[in-house]
C-alpha cells in the first residue's frame, strides 16, 4: 500500500453535516460509524460521529469526526490545499466551498501567475485553492 497523507478533521458536533457537505463538494464514497454503534462512548453521544471518511472520484480521502464529552477539543490552525490544473473542476470546488462561506481572498491571478484564492467554508474550515496558469502546470 502506498502511504498517504489524508486530512483528518475534527468537529465539536456537527462532523455528519461537514462531511456531507464535502461529499455535496466533491462527490465520492462516504462511509459513517457513529460511537453507538461502536458501543463507545455514552448514551447522549451515541449518535455523534466517531469516524467518517470520504473517497472521492479525484483520489481524495477526507475523513472527519465528533469531540466526545470529556476529550478537549481538537482545534487547532492549518489549511486543506487544493492544486492542479484542471481549471473547471477546481473552480468548482470553489464555488461550492464558498457557498455560505466567507472569502478571506477572492480566487484571481496571482503574482506568480496562476489564479489563488482562500476562504473559510461554513464549517470553519481554511481551504486553498491554486489553478495553474498558463507554462505553470503542476505534476
Amino acid at each position: 500500500m502506498t502511504t498517504r497523507l489524508n486530512p483528518y478533521l475534527g468537529f465539536g458536533d456537527n462532523a455528519r453535516q461537514a462531511i456531507e457537505f464535502y461529499r455535496s463538494v466533491f462527490g465520492g464514497e462516504l462511509t459513517i460509524s457513529t460511537f453507538g454503534e461502536s458501543g463507545l462512548g455514552d448514551a447522549a453521544e451515541a449518535d455523534k460521529v466517531m469516524h467518517s471518511q470520504l473517497e472521492t472520484p479525484s483520489g481524495f480521502t477526507l475523513m472527519a469526526s465528533d469531540t466526545p464529552a470529556g476529550m478537549p477539543s481538537q482545534g487547532g490552525n492549518g489549511s486543506i490545499s487544493l492544486s492542479g490544473d484542471d481549471d473547471a473542476e477546481l473552480r468548482g470546488y470553489w464555488e461550492k466551498l464558498s457557498d455560505s462561506g466567507t472569502v478571506i481572498e477572492p480566487l484571481a491571478v496571482a503574482p506568480w501567475g496562476d489564479a489563488f484564492g482562500m476562504l473559510t467554508d461554513k464549517f470553519g474550515v481554511r481551504w486553498l485553492v491554486n489553478i495553474a496558469g498558463p507554462g505553470n502546470a503542476q505534476g
